[in-house]
C-alpha cells in the first residue's frame, strides 16, 4: 500500500500561494512592521521609570474599580496587591538589564492581541449568529488549537520572511481560537428572555446586539481575552526562533548556549509580565461584572 503523502501536497499549496500572495503579504509586512517599530520607538524613547509609574497608577485603577478601597486590611491587600507587584516586578526587570527586550514582548504581544481581537470578536459574534458559520469555523478552531505551535513558523516564514511580522502571524494564528470561541458563548448565554424584552421595546437587531448581548456577555469576552494574552505571551517567546526580538530572543540564546543564568533571568522577565498582564485582564473583568 502506498503512503499518503499529505505534507508533500501542503507543501505545494503553501509555496503556491507564497507566490500568488506575495503582494497581500508585502503589505501585511509593511503594515505590521511600521506598527511595532513606531510603538517600540515610542514606549523606548519614554524614561522607563515613568512607563512603570504609569503602569502601576493603571494597575491601581484597575483594582479599584474592581474592589472598593477601604482600612479593612484584607481588602487593602487585594487592592494593592497588584500595583505593588507591577511597580517591583518592572523595577527587577529594569535592574537585571532586560527592559529593552520587555518592552518589545510586550509590544509584540499588544499588537498581535489588538489583531486577534479585530478578527475573533466580530467572527464569534458571527457564530453565535449563525449555527452555519459555527459548524464550517469549529473545526478550524480545533485544528488551529490543537496544531503544535512550532509547525506555524514554518508557513510563517514562507510569507513574511524572518523578523518580528512571521512572529506576530503565527502568535495570531494560534491565539485566536479562544478570543472566536469565548465571544461566541458569551453571546448565546445571554437569557433569550432579555433578548425578546429588548426587541419587545423596539431595538433592532443591532441596537440588541451592542447594548444588550455584548454588555451582558463582556466578562466571557474578557475571559476569552484573558486567554488570547496569555498564548500571544508563550507564542512570542516560541517565535524568537523565527528571528522575533524580545525576550524570547534572551530565552533561546540561553539555550542555544547552556547559559542557564540567562535563560533564567530572561524567563523570569517573561513570568513576571505574563502575571502583570494576567492579573490587569482580570481584573478589567471584574469590573463590568
Amino acid at each position: 500500500m502506498n503512503k499518503l503523502n499529505i505534507g508533500t501536497h501542503v507543501e505545494k499549496f503553501v509555496e503556491w500561494l507564497s507566490k500568488i500572495g506575495e503582494p497581500v503579504f508585502h503589505q501585511m509586512t509593511k503594515l505590521i512592521e511600521f506598527s511595532v517599530d513606531t510603538l517600540q520607538s515610542l514606549l523606548l524613547a519614554v524614561s522607563p521609570f515613568l512607563i512603570i509609574a504609569v503602569l502601576t497608577v493603571i494597575m491601581f485603577l484597575l483594582k479599584c474599580r474592581g474592589s472598593k478601597l477601604s482600612f479593612n486590611k484584607t481588602r487593602l491587600k487585594e487592592t494593592l496587591g497588584l500595583p505593588l507587584f507591577c511597580l517591583l516586578g518592572l523595577l527587577l526587570i529594569y535592574w537585571m538589564g532586560f527592559w529593552q527586550e520587555a518592552i518589545d514582548t510586550l509590544v509584540l504581544v499588544l499588537v498581535s492581541t489588538v489583531i486577534i481581537l479585530m478578527i475573533g470578536i466580530p467572527l464569534g459574534i458571527w457564530c453565535a449568529k449563525q449555527s452555519k458559520v459555527n459548524f464550517i469555523v469549529r473545526p478550524l478552531l480545533d485544528f488551529m488549537q490543537t496544531m503544535p505551535a512550532f509547525v506555524y513558523l514554518i508557513p510563517a516564514i514562507l510569507f513574511f520572511s524572518v523578523g518580528n511580522v512571521p512572529g506576530v502571524i503565527a502568535t495570531i494564528i494560534f491565539s485566536l481560537p479562544p478570543a472566536v470561541r469565548m465571544t461566541s458563548l458569551g453571546i448565546k448565554e445571554v437569557p433569550p428572555q432579555i433578548v425578546e424584552a429588548s426587541v419587545a421595546f423596539g431595538c433592532t437587531s443591532t441596537q440588541t446586539l451592542f447594548k444588550v448581548q455584548i454588555p451582558l456577555a463582556m466578562p466571557t469576552i474578557l475571559a476569552g481575552v484573558n486567554q488570547v494574552i496569555m498564548l500571544a505571551l508563550s507564542m512570542v517567546v516560541i517565535s524568537s526562533m523565527v528571528g522575533a526580538g524580545g525576550l524570547g530572543e534572551s530565552v533561546y540564546t540561553g539555550i542555544l548556549q547552556a547559559n542557564i543564568a540567562l535563560g533564567f533571568e530572561a524567563g523570569l522577565c517573561v513570568v513576571i509580565l505574563a502575571i502583570i498582564l494576567d492579573r490587569a485582564t482580570q481584573s478589567l473583568g471584574k469590573k463590568n461584572k
